[in-house]
């Protein structure tokens, strides 16, 4: 069986290949013309990001037609696909996925997950995919696993500006601009839905970070965790954020990654959160 994903699940291109997994694109619309999330680096983005303002870029999906393509060159070596991807509460990546498995069947046999998820999240639901069926587990119990960590893990951050959110559509302006006006650094999860909420406003972004240390404290207690630290270009606010959580949770495994360029666009450079999952969710497969 094949899988499918989507850069929003902040996969290295090491680990797609090590896992056997591939990602399809999504895109960013700059000024002169759209380019794929997946050949610029965070820097360069960033770099771009900042030079357009007030401005900002616009994403796009892959279309029906590039998952067509996918499941058609997969198929030509096995028939049966798995295909995972971004919260359906937050793309419409899902959609174009499932049109692009109607134009290829009967010739490629395609399942769909949705994470109701996205970034670490998305990863921790597509590495225990391929770990599973490259163990040799049935779909039904794929998805089991999948619909168990799902269930169980939190993806939570907070921002140094509202001003990315706001301009792209993705916070009420009232909302936003009252938000500027005191300065404050808002936590943000998604949830079960899907969708995003607000957990919580800090006047800084310390305390804001302390905020979702305690959240996840609340939530785990002494579980074992494993937790993906992730930043846009905040690399300092991720090591508090880390130092945090490791004297909070009860860490398993730890790691700091960049979210990918195509999720940037809606947070600008200064985020900094976190994918947690229990570490018995993943263990039995990762090892």
């Amino acid at each position: 069986m094949k899988i499918v994903t989507d850069c929003a699940a902040d996969m290295s291109a090491e680990e797609l290949e090590q896992l056997g997994v591939t990602a399809a694109p999504l895109f960013i619309n700059f000024p002169e013309g759209e380019i794929n999330a997946t050949e610029i680096s965070a820097d360069d983005f960033y770099n771009r990001l900042e030079a357009m303002r007030p401005a900002i870029p616009t994403t796009a999906q892959p279309s029906a037609g590039i998952f067509a393509e996918l499941y058609r060159k997969l198929a030509e070596k096995d028939k049966d696909i798995f295909s995972i991807h971004i919260s359906s509460g937050l793309s419409g990546t899902i959609n174009s996925a499932h049109d692009g498995g109607g134009q290829v069947a009967p010739s490629a046999n395609v399942n769909f997950w949705d994470t109701l998820t996205l970034s670490g999240g998305e990863r921790f639901q597509v590495m225990a995919a391929a770990l599973a069926i490259k163990a040799g587990w049935a779909m039904d119990a794929v998805q089991e696993r999948l619909k168990k960590i799902r269930e169980n893990t939190e993806v939570i951050y907070t921002l140094d500006t509202l001003e990315y959110l706001a301009r792209g559509g993705r916070i009420g302006r009232v909302k936003a601009l009252a938000g500027a006006l005191l300065n404050l650094k808002p936590v943000i999860r998604v949830d079960s839905d899907g969708k995003y909420s607000t957990v919580g406003n800090g006047r800084t972004l310390s305390k804001s970070m302390a905020m979702i240390a305690d959240n996840m404290r609340e939530k785990y207690g002494n579980t074992p965790v494993w937790v993906t630290v992730l930043h846009g270009r905040f690399a300092e606010k991720a090591d508090v954020l880390s130092a945090e959580f490791k004297e909070k949770l009860n860490i398993a495994k730890l790691e700091v990654a960049r979210i990918s360029p195509v999720l940037g666009v809606h947070t600008g450079p200064g985020i900094v959160g976190a994918a947690i999952v229990p570490m018995d969710l993943m263990s039995d497969l990762a090892g």
